[in-house]
């Protein structure tokens, strides 16, 4: 028996790196895609949007929600030396399902459904029998809002720029 054959006395799961990375989606941007967008929705946008899918799977919480405080650094110049700017307020949670996938999501702000429903979706969207009705049923949708949201900010903040002319062009 080698190490990757063994299973974790502490968390009960296999150490073989292949088998754990099998059904997971192996570009890492679309990942971070997702939960993208899980973070800049509200619960309530979730929650309309998996009325139109096929019910989650049940799941065990691992860790929260929980609230908590992250330091927010910054930098004089973009390349300056760092420094502490504010802090946040985050709400992360971590589950399981049944079928063993795991889910983790940090959230800004306390609000603890929009965590979970985040975890939750993270760890179906792993699973590629669900992963294209979540797709195109629940993230999709939340997309085209946020670029929604995005393109009427910007329309209403080109209304309100103003020209500056020079003399050397007023001539």
């Amino acid at each position: 028996m080698t190490v990757g054959d063994r299973i974790s006395s502490r968390l009960d799961i296999s150490t073989d790196p292949e088998a754990a990375l099998s059904d997971f989606p192996q570009d890492h941007g679309e990942r971070r895609r997702w939960m993208g967008i899980l973070a800049r929705s509200s619960a309530a946008a979730m929650t309309e949007h998996l009325e139109a899918v096929p019910p989650l799977p049940s799941h065990t919480r691992l860790r929260g929600p929980e609230t908590g405080l992250v330091m927010l650094r910054g930098r004089a110049g973009g390349d300056g030396a760092a420094f502490n700017l504010s802090e946040a307020v985050v709400t992360r949670c971590s589950i399981t399902l049944s079928d063993g996938r795991m889910g983790h999501a940090y959230i800004l702000g306390r609000d603890d459904r929009k965590a979970e429903l985040a975890a939750v979706l993270d760890a179906a969207l792993q699973d590629p029998e669900r992963r294209p009705a979540l797709l195109s049923g629940v993230i999709a949708p939340l997309a085209a809002a946020q670029a929604a949201g995005a393109e009427a900010t910007a329309r209403k903040a080109a209304a309100t720029r103003v020209q500056f002319f020079t003399m050397a062009s007023m001539r």
